[in-house]
């Protein structure tokens, strides 16, 4: 289904932007229908649920807490909280994630926020050879490599479930 007002091209091209300043390609696709969803992305793309890359915005202690997890899996929010040795985690609330990132819940990318997020990588994205992200809104992907998005996000790797 579309959705005319889900469209942000000022948020798309602060993504293509920041792959372009990190040398790398601009792999932005966008779709005429919304894919806010890793099935709904899998699908239009063609690929398994496991190689969507989804950037989930959480609230970790009052911070924002960026964590790019497989379509395949679900976070575990108390694990990685031991592990971070902070507080309750938990899903931030669409404005939280908007005045963080400039992206709506659905189009989030893991890239072209206003500033650095702290940002956790789920070690099993590194089991696919090409993954696919969010890149601003509900109708943009982006295509790169796990060490890509690793390095360009500064994330740190995790076991997230």
């Amino acid at each position: 289904m579309t959705h005319g007002d889900q469209g942000d091209p000022a948020a798309v091209e602060r993504v293509r932007r920041a792959l372009l300043a990190a040398g790398l390609p601009d792999s932005v696709r966008t779709f005429d229908d919304d894919v806010p969803t890793a099935a709904a992305a899998a699908q239009a793309l063609g690929c398994t649920l496991g190689a969507i890359a989804n950037s989930l915005v959480f609230e970790a202690d009052g911070h924002p807490l960026l964590i790019l997890a497989s379509g395949a899996a679900r976070v575990d929010t108390k694990l990685v909280a031991r592990r971070l040795g902070v507080g309750k985690i938990r899903r931030a609330s669409p404005p939280f994630v908007l005045a963080h990132t400039g992206q709506r819940v659905g189009g989030v990318a893991p890239i072209g926020h206003p500033q650095h997020l702290r940002t956790l990588i789920d070690v099993h994205l590194s089991g696919y050879p090409v993954l696919w992200a969010g890149a601003g809104d509900h109708r943009s992907m982006l295509s790169i490599a796990y060490a890509d998005l690793s390095r360009i996000t500064d994330a740190e790797p995790l076991e997230v479930r």
